[in-house]
């Protein structure tokens, strides 16, 4: 029992030990561009855990996480255009459209705290508020799904549409504005943002392991698996619903303001609606209710998309079809899940190589019982010992 147990532990800590490793040795080997791209893939490590915790945990599948994602990566996007400016001074992209003073509602982002609250409360209250308006009339399913993606339109339709206050489709630089005596764009400031998205994935992954916990996580799964059950006994499932869906909604804020430094701008294509439904594949492939899978299914699908449209960049989206036909079909609990429930010695066996016994592990390391397997696989066939 206690190797089995040692197995498992062995099988739930490698995700760790991989990101540990990859956080450590890679940015001394990788140039700055793969290094770059890392970061960002890992920023989107963070609303794919939110993602997964309303999805994977809660059973609610939002189709329109772009909406969060934009917000938080426009209110840092907002700030950075102004921080560079001496008093008095414009954003370039006003004098265009004959804009001759600030707008009521940049003003607050010349202000460094406003903007950091900014950037994870906005996306919260927006979500929180949309929740609640969803979840009390009960609606859930299929037709939730399809409400968050038509409220994704919307606001990608409107920000589409605000060229004088925001640029509109051509969206807001930040590659070039300096933060703390730094330019974004320059490879020290990106290897620090390397750093920051470290810790930042791995606090999301702790406060979502943390909401999954104990009462409140029992909660979550019972919704997902029987809410009228729940309900009947007394629990609100609206409260739960609101706080978790506000919850992935902060998590997409932080993800979308770490992107937008590391990709250098920030615009509506955020909200569009492929990029959404992109969120929900890297969660699927990577195993959904399992945290890290969200994490491991954001980072390695983008990764493999990078290289692949360097190569052959109109066969994507072949591969990704064949990746989600693939999670449904043969992978249903992802990779990750795959990975726990023992893919791997499986898929050793259908090479020739029996399975260790997973009910009695030690006999099969008994020297007795190793003994007589050898003294059976010597004795001819039809003959006697």
């Amino acid at each position: 029992m206690a190797d089995l147990l040692s197995s498992r532990n062995l099988r739930r800590a490698l995700p760790w030990v991989v990101i540990v490793v990859v956080a450590l040795v890679l940015p001394a080997v990788l140039p700055p561009f793969r290094l770059n791209l890392l970061g960002r893939f890992l920023s989107l490590g963070i609303v794919a855990l939110g993602i997964d915790l309303i999805w994977g945990y809660t059973g609610m599948l939002s189709l329109g996480q772009g909406i969060f994602f934009a917000l938080g990566a426009y209110a840092l996007g907002m700030y950075l255009q102004l921080s560079s400016l001496e008093p008095g001074q414009l954003p370039e992209f006003f004098s265009l459209y004959g804009v001759k003073s600030l707008p009521a509602f940049w003003q607050p982002f010349t202000s460094p705290l406003f903007t950091f609250f900014a950037i994870w409360v906005i996306p919260a209250l927006v979500a929180g508020v949309l929740g609640y308006l969803v979840f009390r009339n009960r609606i859930k399913g299929v037709y939730f799904s399809i409400l968050t993606q038509a409220a994704l339109l919307v606001f990608f339709n409107f920000f589409n549409g605000q060229q004088k206050l925001i640029n509109g489709t051509n969206g807001l630089k930040t590659d070039t504005a300096r933060l703390f005596g730094l330019l974004v764009g320059s490879d020290a400031m990106q290897r620090h943002l390397f750093w920051l998205t470290v810790v930042l994935v791995i606090a999301a992954w702790f406060l979502c392991r943390w909401l999954t916990r104990g009462r409140f996580g029992d909660a979550l799964v019972a919704i997902r698996d029987d809410e009228p059950r729940l309900r009947f006994t007394g629990y609100n499932p609206t409260a739960y619903k609101t706080v978790v869906f506000a919850v992935a909604g902060a998590l997409a804020g932080i993800s979308g303001a770490l992107y937008t430094v590391q990709s250098g701008i920030v615009s509506p294509q955020y909200m569009a609606v492929p990029f959404s439904i992109e969120m929900v594949i890297w969660v699927a492939v990577g195993g959904r209710g399992t945290l890290i899978g969200a994490v491991l299914g954001a980072v390695l699908i983008n990764y493999a998309k990078s290289l692949v449209s360097e190569q052959l960049p109109e066969t994507w989206l072949f591969i990704q079809g064949g990746l989600f036909l693939l999670v449904v079909t043969a992978l249903p609990d992802g990779l990750v899940g795959w990975w726990r429930q023992g893919g791997p010695g499986r898929l050793i066996a259908m090479v020739g190589v029996p399975p260790k016994a997973a009910t009695y592990p030690s006999l099969d390391l008994d020297p007795e019982v190793q003994a007589e397997h050898s003294d059976i696989d010597t004795t001819p066939r039809g003959g006697a010992s």
